[in-house]
């Protein structure tokens, strides 16, 4: 298996640019074909009325977007000459929500961005990351919006718990892995999940050898009341991890999101890239 198809989200946000560049960057590697998919929220003018000058600011804010969108896709078409790397540009008018999971089922990966509070642009939808990863059935690569390197996937941890998310995780990743100088399987306090014995890490690391890779073990003894996100995080900058994995634990219901604490707290503080799969 490899990434041959790349979908990669797109906004009017800063972050937009160091995005494409690792979508890019990946796609070169792969020998993928890249889609960019241009979507970003849009508030009902309509609403706006009720306010003095509100409809005058809308305008004005609308044709800002327009001319920042018309220069990411210049950027875009260059961007893909430069790198010689194919692809398509598509602007939708629909909710990123909805845009990006169902064009993204027709890929092998999806790259999005980590919501940034302090910047309103980067909105797209609520729980955005969150949804797209409950509901695309593919792999989606994260991006935090404070980045400073470039490179993803030189050295990788694997967030191991046994779990079926863990399972499809690494999986998923393997085509990372075979470009990586380093992969890492850590498992915190053994091999239990939800209380229950699952598949030890040295067991998935076996599986994740005979594809070729060159891959360690190691095992973090923490305190039970330490949460596992902090531990995960703590472990990937000691590390120097470029690229982490793990399961996207959560599921949806009607009008709730349901997450588990580790992706929580991964979507909120992410340091570095992170490979999630449901």
């Amino acid at each position: 298996m490899s990434f041959k198809t790349i979908v990669v989200h797109l906004d009017t946000s800063p972050s937009a640019h160091p995005r494409l560049e690792t979508a890019l960057s990946l796609a070169k590697q792969f020998g993928a074909h890249l889609t960019a998919v241009f979507a970003v929220f849009s508030p009902d003018p309509r609403s706006l009325y009720v306010m003095a000058g509100t409809a005058e600011y809308y305008r004005e804010h609308e044709e800002r977007r327009a001319e920042r969108r018309a220069a990411l896709e210049r950027l875009f078409h260059a961007e893909l000459r430069r790198a010689e790397v194919q692809g398509e540009w598509i602007a939708t008018e629909e909710s990123a929500g909805f845009a990006v999971p169902r064009l993204g089922r027709c890929a092998d990966l999806i790259v999005a961005g980590q919501d940034n509070p302090g910047d309103a642009e980067s909105y797209v939808g609520d729980l955005f990351p969150e949804n797209l990863i409950l509901t695309s059935g593919r792999p989606v690569l994260l991006v935090p919006y404070a980045r400073s390197e470039r490179s993803t996937g030189s050295r990788i941890l694997v967030a191991w718990d046994g779990s079926r998310e863990a399972a499809r995780a690494v999986h998923d990743a393997l085509p990372f892995m075979r470009h990586a100088k380093k992969t890492t399987v850590l498992t915190i306090n053994g091999m239990y999940h939800g209380g229950r014995a699952c598949v030890r890490g040295a067991d998935i690391a076996a599986l994740i050898a005979r594809h070729g890779v060159p891959v360690e073990v190691a095992d973090l003894e923490t305190a039970n009341d330490d949460p596992v996100g902090e531990v995960l995080l703590s472990a990937a900058a000691d590390s120097s991890a470029d690229l982490l994995v793990m399961g996207g634990y959560g599921h949806a219901r009607w009008r709730e999101l349901v997450l588990g604490g580790a992706t929580r707290t991964i979507l909120k503080s992410m340091t570095v890239p992170v490979l999630m799969s449901h």
